[in-house]
């Protein structure tokens, strides 16, 4: 069975603190952007942040909590907000449906059976449906901090690859995001036991790296990096998901 795992507070503590790092969240939003449908579906939305950003991008969102917390927060949030649904889903996910795409960032790291996970996320989409996501980088960099919050594994790109190719889905894209990232990821939550927080030196990084860091990345493409962004679809006959 696929299980969600991870200290809750820590986790919706983070999400609040990193709120705050606009330049960063658009940087990953503009990701996902290119490769969306008409109908998409966001698992783990947290406090909804990237759900909202879409949504300003034109796009027709659904957003998804587990936990309740996180899940009574959605709710409020978008209320009055008509271009956001908000739907209860957690893992294992039994139902099935129709979305464009399904879109998980920072998600899959957190589920013990990631095999079970994307299997029950194909049977969310569409014949031709994609999957994007986003996962954290390199194993030599999992702290204290990443198995508190729920983290059961760090990627590279030939074990995301892999557990996708796996699951039945074909790659169209995988690549290293925040290169020089990584190493503050390993100075900050590795080697000081800290974790990310709300201050200055958040401040500095999202007004001052991050749009250098964007541009940069925009033409050319790191050979590692704090995350990893993934796309791959569903085959277009996916008859056998139905059955």
């Amino acid at each position: 069975m696929a299980t969600v795992s991870g200290d809750t507070i820590a986790q919706s503590d983070v999400l609040e603190d990193l709120s705050s790092a606009v330049n960063y969240r658009r940087w990953l939003c503009s990701l996902g952007l290119p490769h969306f449908g008409d109908d998409v579906l966001e698992l783990g939305s947290g406090l909804g942040d990237y759900a909202a950003e879409w949504a300003d991008q034109g796009v027709r969102v659904t957003a998804s909590e587990a936990d309740p917390g996180r899940l009574e927060s959605l709710e409020k949030r978008f209320s009055s907000d008509p271009r956001v649904e908000v739907r209860e889903l957690g893992v294992p996910i039994r139902d099935t449906g129709n979305y464009s795409t399904v879109v998980a960032y920072n998600v899959l790291e957190h589920i013990h059976d990631q095999a079970e996970a994307l299997a029950s996320v194909r049977r969310l989409l569409r014949p031709g449906g994609a999957v994007v996501l986003i996962v954290p980088a390199f194993e030599f960099a999992m702290s204290a901090f990443d198995r508190r919050i729920g983290h059961h594994r760090r990627y590279r790109k030939a074990s995301l690859t892999r557990v996708l190719t796996e699951a039945g889905l074909t790659v169209e894209h995988c690549h290293y995001v925040n290169g020089p990232g990584l190493l503050a990821w390993y100075l900050v939550c590795k080697l000081l036991r800290g974790r990310p927080r709300e201050g200055l030196l958040l401040s500095w990084y999202d007004r001052l790296y991050v749009p250098v860091q964007r541009r940069i990345e925009a033409r050319l493409r790191t050979p590692f990096g704090q995350s990893l962004f993934a796309v791959a679809r569903t085959p277009m006959d996916d008859s056998e998901v139905s059955e």
